[in-house]
């Protein structure tokens, strides 16, 4: 008995070679009918008999291609004359359901094979790609996903790429992006000047020439320009730290194959699966001591951020130069990458020997990912290309379109619609003019994909945080959602990996407004998607100057030194803090001293990244930090090499209805220590006792759960993560820590996002 099916499909499944799928399927099954995108999915009309209609729904599900997600078929009767064959309709604008933009995709294994053949017709191209890669999410304008809402709308096909998007053999059916050199973009090279003065191959000779003589140039990535360089040049690769005003964070390195990634550091299987996916992050690794790289590419550090190429354009220079190369995001310290010719002559022409160009535009800003294997899982530091924007569930439907405007450091926005939240491409702090109008960009992007306008704003309720004044500005009171930082953090972990709740979570971050006025950061909450209760908190310590502290890791050791809590044990004598205050300017140790004594522009702070600040002072590790964290990643970087240790001292007492960390027994019992052992013991004996502290929380917290989540940019430290996950699991609780989500502030805006759908549909 013949039927018809009209079959929808929601999820990822535009811009993934889906609907060319679709067609083989069908044909293959012996049906007639069609398929095409619409603004939110993918539709079906299917004709044949019930067993190749049952067969064609399940290969449908089970050979779908590999960046699909296939979230909900949805089936119906069709009663029409069945056509005579199968094909591929012309989109509809008409909406059905969530919306899906695919992330960018790495060139594939079939493209780079053709890239450098040079009997084919696109051999050494560029801007090769077909549907299984290319760019995706950073040239799309609107759905559905097709050429003309695309950037490449402006290249008309020529007859030879036009026969390719119609052949249903071709693997290039209906591959939205495709071009050749005869139709598509093209290289272009700019002199500082700004005057194109090479074209094709030619810019391609220049650029690799100037790199090759340890020049640095600019070049326009997938989702923006990047500042490259020779990273076994020192020079070359002193002179980009000065440009960007980036004097000691760590550079990214981009190697041609996983044998020259294994050159620089230790991968594991998982670290080749990362390296090697469509995805294509930077992936910090365990860097070999003769390792082949410039000792300004990662000062002081044992890990090295490395990536294989994922665009053709990278490929070539590669294959050309032969060597690691630095490709780092195209921008000054605090600006957001540049994405447009105008705006990098101005910016990055300054600041290299030239600007490998071309003509195809970049709609949307995306720098690249950064990903961290701990505990054996890949965890997601930056989210960015390749990974943003595909959505992520949300453990309570919205009942309307939630805004999630995020934090200010590593900020994110995030949009939730029905179940699903789509969470944007990192921006950067919001610390400048230029990031909070690519924050404002990103909303309007997110809102325009998903073809919905946000009726709630879910934010933080730091009144100084941009994030939280733009909401305010724009949506009134009864619609927007203040989420509470550290909830939000936990909240990111629980939402997803799907946690029941109540769970308990774990906060460990630098600093969040805090529900009671203060400054959080080391929290213990017992909570549910829709609220928490504070359980247990870290010690709490003055922050002399405020921000000036956070830069200044010795300011916030003098705090603990001179003004830490009273939880009624030891205090820290001066004398065993003769380093720090032999290192000090006496002026500055006496103006904090008097700062601290009479609680002026000192507020006090509950942190655990202060902590990690203050011992890795107190040790001699680091008196000033050159960018966010570094303190706390050199102190981890310290440990390095000492596997096993004994825990420092550490004291939990029960104050005011929660149970607290006191520091000071083991900031003394370090300062002894330090006395004849070497740092790196000393700080390992730190991590080793705060990931007691940690365990030693939860068994301590009367609650109904044995379920824990930890959230917050603390848990980026792999030791400590994975000495804390090791620890819960061990006392027999069920321990979570974000994967696709970051743990630090890059994830608040799902957990926001999470928060608020859960208030509005009245769940917990």
């Amino acid at each position: 008995m013949r039927g018809g099916l009209r079959i929808a499909l929601h999820g990822v499944v535009q811009g993934v070679g889906f609907r060319p799928f679709v067609y083989r399927t069908a044909v293959s099954c012996g049906l007639t009918g069609d398929v095409r995108n619409t603004s939110g999915h993918v539709e079906i009309h299917a004709f044949g008999s019930e067993p190749a209609l049952a067969a064609f729904l399940d290969r449908l599900a089970r050979e779908a291609p590999a960046e699909a997600r296939i979230d909900r078929v949805e089936t119906s009767p069709l009663d029409a004359a069945p056509p005579a064959g199968f094909g591929v309709r012309t989109s509809s604008d008409v909406d059905g359901g969530g919306r899906e933009s695919p992330p960018d995709l790495a060139t594939c294994d079939a493209c780079l094979r053709e890239l450098f053949d040079p009997l084919d017709r696109r051999y050494r191209y560029p801007f090769i790609n077909c549907t299984d890669c290319g760019p995706r999410a950073t040239i799309v304008a609107d759905l559905p996903y097709d050429r003309s809402r695309t950037t490449m709308s402006g290249f008309p096909m020529c007859p030879a790429c036009a026969a390719e998007y119609r052949d249903p053999a071709d693997r290039r059916f209906h591959a939205e992006p495709i071009a050749c050199p005869a139709c598509g973009p093209r290289l272009c090279w700019r002199t500082v000047g700004g005057g194109p003065i090479a074209y094709g191959e030619d810019a391609l000779a220049e650029a690799v020439a100037i790199v090759d003589t340890g020049g640095v140039i600019a070049v326009k990535g997938i989702g923006g320009y990047q500042i490259v360089c020779d990273a076994q040049n020192e020079a070359a690769v002193a002179r980009v730290r000065a440009g960007k005003c980036r004097p000691r964070k760590p550079l990214a390195v981009m190697v041609p194959d996983v044998d020259d990634a294994a050159r620089l550091g230790f991968l594991g299987a998982t670290e080749v699966t990362l390296l090697t996916g469509t995805a294509r992050p930077i992936v910090l690794v365990w860097r070999w001591a003769n390792a082949p790289l410039a000792d300004g590419v990662a000062p002081a550090l044992p890990e090295v951020g490395v990536f294989l190429p994922y665009s053709p354009l990278h490929h070539l220079l590669l294959r050309e130069l032969g060597r690691p190369l630095v490709v780092t995001s195209g921008n000054r310290g605090g600006e957001p990458i540049a994405i447009d010719p105008d705006t990098a002559r101005a910016v990055l022409g300054p600041l290299t020997d030239g600007i490998l160009d071309h003509d195809r535009p970049v709609l949307s800003r995306y720098d690249d990912s950064v990903a961290r294997v701990v505990a054996g899982a890949p965890r997601l530091l930056r989210r960015a290309r390749g990974y943003a924007p595909a959505s992520l569930a949300l453990p309570a439907p919205a009942p309307e379109p939630v805004l999630a405007v995020g934090a200010h450091l590593k900020h994110t926005a995030a949009l939730a619609v029905g179940d699903r939240a789509v969470l944007g491409p990192h921006t950067g702090d919001l610390e400048s003019a230029e990031t909070f109008a690519a924050f404002e960009q990103v909303v309007t992007r997110l809102g325009r994909l998903w073809a919905v306008r946000p009726r709630i704003a879910a934010h933080d309720p730091h009144p100084g945080y941009l994030s939280t004044q733009y909401a305010t500005a724009r949506f009134p009171r009864g619609e927007r959602v203040p989420v509470q930082h550290h909830h939000a953090h936990v909240v990111a972990t629980a939402a997803e990996h799907g946690v029941r709740e109540p769970f308990l979570g774990i906060a460990y971050d630098g600093l969040g407004y805090g529900d009671d006025g203060t400054l959080w950061g080391g929290e213990i909450l017992l909570a549910t998607y829709t609220g928490f209760r504070r359980v247990g908190r870290f010690g709490r310590a003055p922050l002399p100057g405020g921000a000036a502290a956070v830069r200044h890791p010795a300011r916030m050791a003098l705090g603990y030194l001179y003004g830490a809590e009273d939880l009624g044990g030891q205090a820290i004598p001066d004398a065993l803090a003769a380093g720090l205050l032999g290192r000090l300017d006496a002026r500055e140790v006496d103006v904090v001293r008097r700062m601290v004594r009479r609680g002026l522009n000192a507020p006090l702070v509950s942190s655990a990244g202060r902590l990690f600040d203050a011992v890795a002072s107190l040790l001699g590790v680091a008196d000033d930090a050159g960018y966010e964290g570094e303190a706390a990643i050199l102190l981890e970087a310290a440990a390095a090499g000492h596997e096993t240790v004994d825990a420092l001292r550490w004291r939990l007492v029960h104050r005011d209805g929660l149970w607290v960390y006191d520091p000071a027994p083991t900031i003394v019992d370090a300062l002894e220590r330090a006395a004849g052992e070497p740092v790196g013991m000393v700080a390992a004996r730190f991590h080793a006792a705060l990931a007691e502290v940690t365990v030693a929380f939860a068994e301590s917290v009367q609650c109904p759960t044995r379920t824990v989540c930890l959230g917050g940019g603390v848990f980026q430290n792999r030791r400590l993560a994975e000495a804390v996950l090791a620890g819960l699991r061990a006392a027999g609780f069920d321990a979570y820590l974000g994967e696709r989500v970051p743990v630090n502030d890059g994830g608040i805006s799902y957990g926001q996002a999470a928060v608020a759908a859960a208030r509005l549909a009245g769940k917990g």
